[in-house]
């Protein structure tokens, strides 16, 4: 059972909608009892790291992840997961992975001006090998952002993207993953990474 987390800043009908197309039983809860009961949490987002933090129940996120089911963060659900961010002044974050939360700065070294936020389609690059890209290939997802990780150890960058700076674009170690693009609305690839993190999460059950 799959637990997705409702702090009221999430895409939970989309990400729910997406588990129902994959088969997979779940449930939207902000209670702490049910979070922790799941075999595995989707902690959705979309709005402001600062918001997030302060409607977020830090506590329940923590201690769910010290019990080493797994957890997955999407878009800003994923950058939640890191150090911290500047997005509104700097903001406290889970700290469950080495590394911060920087803004596109919209401006090129050579002064050429981009588009901030990073909207559409960008082509994931795999940098090593994870169960969440077992049998994958590298394909275009659907990414809405201004802000991106810079992550401190690249040993949690399992995929990256190009848009003027490094996208970290997979992230994972040990029982923690992220996912910066919105893989409900990635077509395949999105669907196939989200299958393979649901497989994970069978693989862990028949463990315990």
């Amino acid at each position: 059972m799959i637990g997705i987390v409702d702090y009221g800043m999430g895409n939970l009908f989309s990400v729910s909608k997406a588990l129902e197309r994959l088969g997979t039983e779940y449930f939207i809860s902000g209670d702490k009892k049910e979070l922790l009961s799941a075999d595995a949490l989707l902690l959705p987002g979309v709005g402001s790291f600062r918001d997030a933090m302060e409607r977020l129940q830090v506590d329940t996120i923590k201690e769910f992840a010290q019990t080493g089911k797994p957890l997955l963060g999407i878009c800003l659900g994923m950058q939640l997961l890191f150090e911290s961010s500047d997005e509104n002044g700097l903001t406290e974050g889970l700290g469950l992975l080495p590394g911060d939360v920087r803004r596109f700065p919209g401006k090129t070294p050579e002064g050429e001006i981009y588009k901030v936020p990073h909207m559409g389609w960008n082509k994931l690059e795999f940098v090593q090998s994870s169960p969440l890209l077992k049998n994958l290939d590298e394909d275009y997802v659907y990414f809405v952002h201004s802000y991106f990780v810079n992550a401190k150890d690249s040993s949690v960058l399992l995929a990256k993207a190009d848009y003027h700076e490094q996208v970290s674009a997979v992230v994972g170690r040990d029982n923690i993953f992220g996912m910066q693009f919105h893989p409900e609305k990635s077509s395949k690839l999105g669907m196939a990474l989200l299958a393979n993190f649901l497989q994970l999460v069978e693989e862990g059950k028949a463990i315990q």
